[in-house]
């Protein structure tokens, strides 16, 4: 029987065959370069890359192009061409080389695109809640995150404080440009160490002689001769951008916290202060200012402020401000709640003016004072002051046990129903009555006890040294530039101290008290950030 037979079907066309037949009819639309770019790229590499160690027989492989390269180099006429050629190749590898990192970022941008879940205006709001610095950061992630970290609400709360000084005028200056009017709040400058909890005074202020510094292996008088060539060093006209487009970054500022900005002074903080007529909450530390000059331009022009927070740079020397200054204040800032003037000298009937003024006042902190011995606690029955919730009083120098006594007293009798935590510590004990350069360590007639028991829900803070180490404790004092001797050398009579209204009994700066004295499911790819608009931090 024969065999059945079947017609010989066709030959089926090569898989190269075919490739070849789409090469060619691709090339035909493309110009001269880039066909020959087409053809060079299309070149056969399945050898050299299939196999561990390429064949000098793949047209593409190392080996090959090297050969190649080296018979085009043999048949060149002179050295001077075989130079020329070498350049050429140099400069086209280069090229080639940046156009595939070209490509592959707007492909990795595409698929970026495609698989973040978050719509844009999520995106936004979600880079809104990040620190400046993490913000800067994911901006130079992608061309799809710089995109969305361009919007102003990504800079409405901007945070450019650093450790050390890395922060100059023209970062500023952009941040505030790109928050535009959204800006809400701004905190600049230098933080030597974590912001300490509400209620301590562990000091913000921030000089080149700080521990910090010496870290960098060079001396004071380098630093200071450097200063002026360093680009991280924020200047008095840092705040000048808030001023811009008719105020408009400023208008609607609610938070300004400034840190240790040695170069500013009274005029540009003035002048940033009346671009921001919605300020709710400012906070100052370490800058050279004056505490009267300062207040004068929160209440000329912060008329809602409800927390302001002053550290003096120089414990003990700003003795600027005026019973004026405190009326003033008091009438044009009345939802003020929250009162902090560390390390300035503030005679009591001056901040008695203060406390009772202010008739929301809840917080109150004077911590490291010079001149308060505590009489502005005798408040009687008015309202200001027997709202207060937290007064702390830490560290003040001439605060005397007596009136001490009489505040605690006071809260055992029924006032003060408010208020939730008192600090009374002092590293140099209380000043006694008769004679404030005796000190009172572990005294007998302040009811702490009593207090504690009456009002449980009160956090009463009280340390105090262990008596008889105030005389060794006070050259370690936060500056080291008031001595106590020097302060006793020109007193005339120990009473005199607490019971003037002159600080010229108990500073030799004659007239510091007078009012006339002086002023998962996806994969995010990477993309170079050289196309980013990228502000390093």
């Amino acid at each position: 029987m024969a065999m059945d037979t079947f017609p010989c079907s066709s030959k089926r066309p090569c898989p190269s065959s075919s490739q070849e037949q789409n090469n060619a009819r691709v090339v035909q639309g493309l110009d001269h370069v880039e066909q020959v770019l087409h053809k060079f790229l299309c070149l056969d590499d399945d050898d050299s890359t299939s196999s561990s160690s390429p064949s000098p027989s793949s047209p593409c492989s190392s080996i090959s192009l090297d050969l190649s390269l080296e018979k085009l180099l043999e048949s060149s006429a002179s050295d001077a061409d075989r130079t020329v050629l070498i350049d050429r190749a140099l400069r086209m590898g280069s090229m080639l080389l940046d156009a595939a990192k070209h490509s592959s970022r707007k492909r990795a941008s595409k698929h970026n695109s495609l698989a973040w879940p978050l719509p844009p205006d999520l995106t936004i709001k979600v880079f809104s809640m990040l620190e400046t610095q993490s913000l800067c950061h994911a901006s130079a992630t992608c061309s799809l995150f710089n995109k969305c970290a361009k919007d102003p609400l990504c800079y409405a709360n901007l945070d450019l404080t650093s450790r050390v000084p890395k922060i100059n005028n023209s970062v500023v200056s952009t941040m505030i440009q790109r928050a535009g009017n959204a800006l809400r709040s701004l905190k600049l400058g230098v933080i030597p160490c974590a912001t300490p909890s509400p209620g301590s005074c562990q000091p913000l202020v921030y000089t080149n002689r700080n521990s910090i510094v010496e870290v960098s292996n060079f001396s004071w008088n380098d630093k200071r001769s450097r200063q002026g060539r360093e680009s991280s060093i924020l200047t008095r006209s840092c705040l000048s951008p808030l001023s811009r487009d008719g105020g408009a970054p400023g208008i609607l500022l609610r938070k300004l916290y400034l840190y240790n900005i040695e170069r500013m002074d009274n005029a540009s903080l003035g002048q940033a202060l009346s671009a921001c007529p919605s300020l709710l909450d400012l906070e100052i530390v370490g800058l050279h200012v004056e505490l009267r000059q300062t207040l004068m331009s929160v209440s000329a022009n912060c008329h809602s402020i409800e927390r302001l927070c002053f550290e003096s740079s120089k414990t003990g020397r700003d003795d600027s401000l005026k019973t004026q200054t405190c009326l003033e204040l008091v009438d044009n800032c009345p939802h003020l709640t929250s009162l902090s003037l560390r390390g300035f000298k503030l005679h009591d009937y001056k901040v008695r003016v203060l406390v009772k003024g202010f008739q929301k006042l809840k917080y109150v902190d004077f911590s490291t004072s010079y001149s308060i011995t505590g009489s502005f606690l005798s408040l009687g029955s008015c309202m200001g002051g027997n709202l207060l919730e937290v007064l702390i009083l830490r560290d003040c120098m001439h605060l005397k046990e007596v009136e001490v006594a009489r505040f605690l007293t006071a809260i055992l009798a029924g006032d003060f129903k408010f208020l939730l935590r008192l600090d009374i510590s002092n590293k140099e004990g209380l000043a006694s009555e008769g004679d404030w350069y005796h000190r009172c360590f572990n005294s007998s007639i302040m009811p702490v006890k009593q207090v504690l028991e009456a009002r449980p829900d009160i956090n009463l803070v009280a340390e105090y040294p262990a008596e008889g180490s105030y005389n060794d404790s006070f050259d370690t004092d936060m500056n080291s530039e008031i001595s106590l001797p020097s302060q006793l050398s020109s007193h005339n009579s120990d009473r005199s101290i607490f019971l003037s209204t002159s600080e010229s009994s108990y500073n030799s700066d004659q007239g510091s008290g007078n009012e006339d004295g002086q002023d998962a499911s996806y994969v995010i790819y990477e993309e170079s950030s050289d196309e980013i608009d990228f502000l390093s931090l």
